[in-house]
């Protein structure tokens, strides 16, 4: 037997939806610190480890850094979908992400292999990622910061390959960190 609302029960119904969306996608700014605060810091310590020690793996950070975001992203995401009922655009989200998630890790596996930085590729990953989630959630700071990522991968084909990382920890820093922090405080 199907019940039927009455048009209050329904605007409510879906104003709730309304703001779970908003409540769920509030939650995305946690990807957006949480990488934003890795890569950056893995950019700058390479280009810092490179450039002023004689520590032969200056590249450790990357790897270091990245196994720890996995591992948390991991579980948050566990905590995240186990917890609650998702909306199909956080969904999509979440997808979106752990596709990307496995097209970084390939771009910096291809270009290790052949003796190359993976910045200007990382960035261009990055800032696709960035632009989509901004149009999805209609977020105009993760729009410009996605705008901001592939301007950068166009910028760092034109500088030299030393300055590469801090040309990525910048631009995640303009990509990530201050759309997440943004995100994180809009009210939802």
């Amino acid at each position: 037997m199907e019940q039927t609302l009455s048009p209050r029960e329904s605007l409510d119904l879906i104003a709730d939806a309304i703001a779970k969306t908003r409540e769920d996608l509030r939650g995305n700014g946690f990807g957006f610190l949480l990488w934003g605060w890795l890569i950056a810091t893995a950019s700058f310590a390479f280009f810092v480890l490179k450039h002023y020690t004689s520590f032969q793996l200056y590249f450790i950070p990357f790897p270091v850094l990245s196994s720890i975001g996995i591992a948390w992203t991991a579980i948050w995401l566990r905590k995240r979908t186990t917890r609650t009922t998702l909306s199909y655009t956080t969904y999509f989200m979440n997808k979106l992400w752990i596709v990307l998630g496995v097209c970084f890790l390939m771009v910096v596996f291809i270009n290790v292999s052949h003796g190359e930085m993976p910045f200007t590729y990382t960035l261009i990953i990055a800032g696709i990622g960035t632009l989509v989630s901004g149009w999805v959630m209609k977020f105009r700071p993760l729009v410009i910061g996605g705008i901001l990522l592939l301007a950068a991968s166009i910028g760092s084909v034109y500088i030299a390959d030393e300055y590469k990382p801090l040309l990525h920890g910048v631009a995640i820093i303009a990509g990530y960190l201050i759309p997440g922090y943004l995100l994180k405080k809009a009210k939802a």
